[in-house]
């Protein structure tokens, strides 16, 4: 009888253990470089960087108010960090490596810039959209688009029927130049 309660207490420290997962979460890793040297980090509710046409329909509101925030985590690559660099994206690449959370959208590379789209939730009721960037000569960063219910084929829409803040862009390209 001790031999039997030893070997299931046995089985269920291994199945407890087994079951406890060390793997990064993305939010975790944003959290986290918001705290790391070198890291530039936004938290950007939608509102202050987009803003309807007076004349968009209401469909096209609705879209906007699927949108929650953006969160962007930028790391500029310089001589300085390139073991840094190196460790940040393969940290990002295994955070996106075979995780059932993330649904590749697409994959694209110009300029030098190798560039991943994910999303999370439904193909007609996307709840997260992720771009995952890096580059030898700019850096690694990770950009996240969170939403409710977000429709792409109406946020293709809301994309062509919005007024861009330039004065805000103009903000965020000043942090990714390091001004």
């Amino acid at each position: 009888m001790k031999k039997l309660t030893i070997l299931c207490s046995l089985v269920f420290l291994v199945v407890f253990a087994s079951a406890c997962k060390n793997e990064k979460s993305l939010q975790s890793y944003l959290v986290e470089a918001n705290d790391k040297a070198g890291f530039s980090s936004i938290d950007v509710p939608v509102s202050s960087v987009l803003s309807p046409k007076a004349d968009v329909s209401d469909d096209v509101k609705e879209t906007i108010k699927s949108i929650k925030k953006i969160n962007i985590v930028f790391l500029k690559k310089t001589q300085e960090n390139e073991t840094v660099y190196e460790t940040e994206k393969a940290t990002l690449k295994n955070i996106f490596k075979d995780n059932n959370d993330y649904k590749t959208l697409s994959s694209m590379k110009m300029k030098g810039m190798n560039v991943n789209l994910y999303y999370s939730g439904e193909t007609d009721s996307i709840d997260e959209i992720v771009a995952f960037g890096y580059s030898q000569e700019v850096g690694v960063g990770v950009a996240r688009l969170l939403g409710e219910n977000m429709n792409p084929a109406k946020i293709m829409e809301v994309l062509s029927d919005m007024n861009m803040d330039l004065n805000n862009l103009a903000g965020f390209s000043a942090i990714f130049k390091g001004k």
